[in-house]
């Protein structure tokens, strides 16, 4: 990828400090370079690696921070299609075996992880325009076994949009 295109999707990002802003757009250009691959290949080495970790450790930025500029460029390429395709869907992102607080229980009870609702614009050609908003959340960890949301989150999930 060009990082001209990261430098571009996320103009205007202010996470607070000049070097966190550019490590932002380095970090989506190797990132955006190798989608499946996992940080440590994603990244042009251990030093890379290292400091994609320190960013992401980042306690005062969240992802809302790091994704606000995303959904800005989104809406506007909205702006140049005639009908624009809004799909929704819940997925689970399974941690499962890893050491990271805040988790809580997914599909069954020894599952690990957290629930990401996204919404995906698309123009009518299939184009993808980008991400317009997401929602994050996790299970209280009760230990109950496919124990699912009650109605009330899930329509006030879908109210929001």
């Amino acid at each position: 990828m060009s990082q001209n295109w990261a430098a571009q999707e996320l103009s205007g990002i202010d996470l607070g400090d000049a070097r966190l802003n550019k490590r932002s757009v380095m970090l989506l250009d190797w990132l955006a370079d190798k989608p499946t691959a996992s940080i440590p290949t994603a990244c042009n080495g251990w030093e890379q690696t290292q400091a994609a970790y320190r960013f992401l450790a980042q306690e005062d930025i969240g992802w809302e921070d790091i994704l606000a500029p995303h959904f800005a460029c989104t809406h506007e390429r909205m702006q140049n299609q005639p009908v624009v395709l809004c799909l929704q869907d819940t997925t689970e992102l399974d941690f499962n075996g890893q050491e990271i607080g805040g988790l809580g229980t997914l599909s069954y009870a020894a599952q690990r992880g957290m629930y990401l609702h996204p919404t995906y614009a698309v123009g009518v050609e299939r184009e993808p325009l980008g991400v317009l908003d997401a929602w994050m959340w996790v299970r209280d960890a009760t230990g109950r076994v496919g124990r699912s949301l009650g109605a009330g989150v899930r329509q006030a999930r879908w109210a929001r949009r």
